[in-house]
């Protein structure tokens, strides 16, 4: 059975939808459950069969978006192995995390968003984890331990090129307007910025490749189950049943 309560009650699906309408066109502050229920076309007391409070449905809700990133990138890397070098994996995980509107607020670091993830047990540590230049940068080390990458600079140097180009693509991309004009398409700009960074010499492996894809997969996964958990905590106990 799936762990999202969706799946099981129209209710909580009608819940979430108005939930994430509202919160896209107010902002979190200013939505209430109130707003929610009338919207949803619920009682208020229906809201609260699915979720303890205001703030465990609207983290529980950006979860699923985390959810679908994941899922994403993974489908992707699975499909093509050769998706997780990094002049692939980079633009995949901005354009993946950009393309979904309450993803989007949080990597442009809207201050309501980011007080109601640190203030919430287990959210920051998760968010901090599942941004694309986080993504980027746990992938590093599998890139580097199968010859993916250079190797004539230390790890460390090569993980903080890749933090501050994903941090200057990702801002850029977010917020275009504070950007220089001009780029067609910057997803094609970053992967030669990855490329000229990290390639290696030589042209990997075909199977070095599908072992740090395997290995990719398996961490994404693994973050992918700690997203699933704390949506299972946002929820009112027994609202599956």
């Amino acid at each position: 059975m799936s762990r999202l309560i969706e799946y099981q009650s129209r209710k909580a699906a009608r819940i979430l939808d108005s939930t994430r309408e509202l919160v896209l066109d107010h902002g979190v502050r200013k939505v209430t459950v109130t707003e929610i229920a009338r919207q949803a076309g619920v009682g208020k007391g229906t809201v609260y069969l699915y979720w303890p409070t205001k703030e465990d449905l609207i983290l529980g809700l950006f979860a699923r978006d985390l959810l679908t990133f994941l899922d994403e990138a993974i489908a992707c890397v699975i499909a093509d192995p050769a998706t997780v070098l990094p002049r692939r994996f980079g633009p995949l995980l901005i354009r993946t995390g950009l393309k979904l509107p309450l993803a989007r607020r949080l990597y442009r670091s809207e201050a309501d968003l980011l007080r109601l993830f640190t203030q919430q047990d287990g959210y920051g540590e998760l968010l901090a984890r599942t941004t694309p230049n986080a993504m980027c940068e746990a992938g590093m080390p599998i890139l580097h331990r199968h010859h993916l990458i250079r190797r004539d600079r230390p790890l460390h140097d090569l993980t903080y090129m890749v933090h501050a180009v994903t941090t200057g693509f990702l801002t850029a991309i977010a917020d275009p307007a504070g950007a220089p004009p001009g780029p067609t398409d910057p997803d094609v700009i970053l992967a030669d910025t990855l490329a000229q960074l990290l390639d290696p010499p030589d042209a990997p492996a075909a199977p070095a490749i599908a072992a740090a894809a395997a290995e990719t997969v398996a961490v994404m996964r693994e973050i992918r189950e700690a997203v699933l958990e704390l949506i299972d905590r946002s929820q009112t106990p027994g609202s599956d049943a």
